[in-house]
């Protein structure tokens, strides 16, 4: 692996060649993912789909998110014992070859709806790995005292694939079609596994494979989870409150179409909001003053108020400005909670805590992503915006309440960095 430079002056992408040729390898699959969802979403509302729009779109969504779900276990075991940055590269490489048969279909005759729902299950899935696997693999890449940092970045990418998946998908299907979409997607990830396959990880300090027999035996999903309460709890939160907050990329077409009559350049302009908005708190999140449950908690609220105002005034500047707070909120709860479970978690835990988490963070998602589709197909969409603000409310206060609960560092057996927690649970942003 390159050598970081020593001018810590620079950003972190910059004078740790092996992280930020990573972070560009994952920047360019997320936005793939990303630029393709929001493609097809709006291909099924806008073109696709005649009656029931909402519900198609819904079921999209979800199928696009099965995969963290359901391959939780599976992830797990795979992060724990491949090497990382084979996992990483044949994830990539796998996107990109599904994305390739897509594109000669698509070329070459009608697509059918069925097989853009298959293209999703087939990338997500790839992302399932793609995702838990370099948020793990952190610590091979950067020194400790860089974690906070490269997680920032890390986050940062899902909101440079927002922005990008925003400005392409929806603009790509109503020039080039699904055919143009499909292509735009395997360029990405196959540019991303040739990166990939130029990085050196160096050994991991812990954990399974590394020739000490006095590693810890890999524990299971249950025991990982039972054995971090504070975490458990906040993760709970965070799961209520996805029920209503994932549920905005079914909303974001709806809306379009059906308040602001508009087409891809619409959906573009406020996925674009949206992605910028946690771009931007994703940069400034470590910033922010306050225990990471209490803030958690006052973003969760700010969220309601944004999420909730387009359901009373259905202006275009409105909702833009509004998901643009909400994507600000999101970026600073994760740059502050993923930081925070990197140092409570022991290392031997993380490939399997990593993978869990997408999966109970995910787990929401399809249920929400048809809730709301097929709720999307009787009730008008601004309801739909106001039931998003009504939900938020509660997890915001369960997150709030768990701020007298926040473990002292030292009371986590076995968690990195320990001293340097301090910080977070007592307030300081670094």
């Amino acid at each position: 692996m390159t050598a970081p430079t020593t001018d810590r002056t620079l950003p972190l992408v910059l004078r740790n060649r092996a992280f930020g040729t990573v972070w560009l390898g994952q920047v360019l699959t997320q936005a793939a993912v990303r630029m393709f969802q929001v493609g097809i979403s709006w291909w099924l509302v806008a073109y696709a789909v005649s009656g029931g729009s909402g519900l198609a779109s819904g079921l999209f969504m979800a199928v696009s998110t099965l995969p963290a779900v359901a391959l939780a276990p599976v992830v797990a075991r795979a992060v724990a014992r491949l090497a990382h940055r084979s996992l990483l590269r044949g994830a990539a490489g796998c996107a990109g070859a599904a994305a390739t048969a897509l594109a000669v279909w698509a070329c070459a005759s009608d697509l059918p709806i069925a097989a853009a729902y298959a293209a999703t299950l087939a990338l997500a899935t790839c992302q399932a790995f793609f995702d838990p696997c370099l948020t793990t693999s952190v610590p091979e890449l950067v020194d400790d005292e860089d974690i906070e940092a490269a997680t920032g970045f890390e986050l940062s990418t899902q909101s440079l694939a927002s922005l990008g998946g925003a400005l392409l998908g929806a603009l790509i299907v109503d020039r080039a079609g699904v055919a143009g979409l499909a292509v735009g997607c395997a360029a990405a990830y196959v540019t991303a596994a040739a990166l990939l396959a130029t990085v050196r990880f160096r050994a991991p300090e812990q954990g399974p494979g590394d020739g000490d027999g006095a590693a810890p035996a890999p524990r299971t999903l249950r025991q990982v989870l039972s054995g971090l309460p504070f975490v458990r709890k906040i993760l709970i939160s965070f799961t209520a409150a996805n029920l209503f907050t994932t549920a905005v990329f079914v909303v974001i077409p709806l809306y379009t179409k059906s308040v602001l009559d508009g087409g891809g350049g619409t959906v573009a302009l406020l996925e674009a909001s949206l992605g910028a908005g946690t771009l931007i708190g994703s940069f400034t999140g470590a910033r922010v003053p306050g225990r990471p449950t209490v803030v958690g908690a006052f973003a969760l609220a700010a969220m309601a108020v944004a999420l909730g105002l387009p359901g009373l005034v259905g202006e275009r500047p409105v909702i833009a400005g509004c998901l643009a707070v909400a994507g600000w909120c999101v970026g600073v709860i994760g740059v502050r909670f993923v930081a925070l479970f990197q140092r409570l978690v022991p290392a031997a835990d993380k490939p399997a805590f990593f993978a869990v988490m997408q999966a109970v963070l995910g787990a929401t998602f399809p249920v929400a992503s048809l809730l709301f589709g097929l709720l999307g197909d009787h009730l008008p969409v601004q309801t739909l915006c106001l039931i998003q603000a009504a939900g938020l409310v509660p997890a915001a206060l369960a997150l709030f309440l768990l701020r007298e609960n926040a473990p002292e560092p030292e009371a986590v057996p076995g968690s990195e960095a320990a001293p340097a927690l301090a910080a977070d649970t007592a307030g300081g942003a670094r």
